[in-house]
């Protein structure tokens, strides 16, 4: 996998852009101006980034990973991360068919859900899962493979399915990894 340069990186005008950050040569980055990309995070190959999008320290984003920041946000913080795959959104349209869809239509004629998505400290969201407007994972949250998340869920749980359930508590001990690595120097 090739990255992008640090000249290239800066050249795109980020919002911020922390060090040792890796982004994919072949990833798609669209409104840099509202980017934000903390330290040591990375974003993989064929990855489309666009809206408003703040990535902590140590985040990674795999191959094929679609993050819809749109107007509200989606916020990805320290240590958390996102599986192959996976789409986030903060905007969706109203498919009840009460109003018409898609970007090609007027505002006036669309009702769109717009909410920030939050996905905290060490969340981490299985491959190919969907996370809708509005939604927040907690602290230490794992979503499984091939799950749709579309509301809040409770810190250090396992979620599964579609839509997503809670399945289980999360081990705590990753805690210890943490604090050993952030004393490192790293």
């Amino acid at each position: 996998m090739g990255f992008l340069s640090q000249q290239e990186l800066e050249d795109l005008n980020f919002r911020s852009l922390g060090k040792s950050v890796l982004v994919s040569t072949k990833a798609s980055v669209y409104n840099p101006e509202l980017i934000e990309i903390g330290d040591h995070s990375r974003i993989d190959d064929f990855c489309v980034i666009s809206g408003r999008v703040r990535l902590g320290r140590n985040v990674h984003i795999a191959v094929f990973c679609n993050v819809c920041g749109g107007e509200e946000g989606v916020f990805l913080d320290d240590f958390s991360g996102l599986a192959y795959g996976c789409h986030v959104f903060s905007q969706s349209d109203d498919y009840s068919g009460q109003t018409m869809t898609n970007p090609t239509v007027p505002d006036r004629y669309k009702k769109e859900a717009k909410k920030p998505v939050v996905i905290k400290r060490h969340a981490i969201v299985g491959a190919c899962s969907v996370i809708l407007p509005g939604v927040v994972l907690e602290e230490g949250v794992s979503v499984g493979a091939m799950s749709m998340v579309s509301k809040k869920t409770d810190a250090w749980s396992i979620y599964f399915g579609v839509p997503a359930k809670k399945i289980k508590s999360r081990s705590r001990e990753l805690l210890k990894l943490e604090k050993d690595y952030l004393n490192s120097g790293v």
